[in-house]
């Protein structure tokens, strides 16, 4: 995955338009559907919990197909890559105990994905406007600068793969 520069102002707009169309779809679609049933297939007892409990489902449903669809929209270009981002983060983030460990001997792949990890975690962290962390980044990534001068190492984070993490 390649590291890329976006507009803060343009994804957080996006997001929010995104946001706003999934919630009122899941209020107006969960309530259409649900009525809808009641209408069709009323209660005597005057419970309507598993007609609500499915018109909230089936909206859900809608709405992941929807947002599976529109993926490749160029609208959705910002918040699809966010998410893909914090996806391959995340799965940084599970193996990196013996990332780092494999690190401190010098193992290039584990090199490259704490670079990708840090340059990565960097760019959401500037994005959402999230500075609490940024110190005990800055440290972690002086650690890594450390490493790579002492194997004499240059990593680019963009050389990063998924199937680095296979060997942890």
């Amino acid at each position: 995955m390649q590291l890329i520069k976006i507009s803060k102002a343009r994804y957080r707009s996006h997001l929010r338009y995104v946001f706003i169309a999934c919630i009122a779809l899941l209020a107006i679609g969960s309530l259409v559907i649900s009525q809808t049933l009641i209408a069709f297939f009323p209660n005597e007892d005057g419970s309507h919990f598993h007609w609500n409990l499915s018109g909230v489902m089936l909206t859900s449903i809608f709405i992941a197909w929807c947002l599976n669809k529109s993926r490749q929209h160029p609208f959705m270009l910002e918040v699809v890559y966010v998410w893909e981002l914090k996806q391959a983060l995340n799965k940084i983030t599970r193996k990196m105990h013996n990332i780092k460990k494999s690190a401190k001997k010098g193992d290039v792949n584990a090199l490259t994905a704490l670079q990708f990890s840090y340059a990565g975690s960097r760019l959401l962290w500037e994005l959402d406007d999230n500075a609490i962390v940024m110190d005990e980044l800055a440290i972690e990534q002086l650690a890594l600068d450390t490493l790579m001068q002492k194997y004499q190492l240059s990593i680019d984070p963009n050389n990063y793969t998924q199937s680095m993490l296979d060997a942890f």
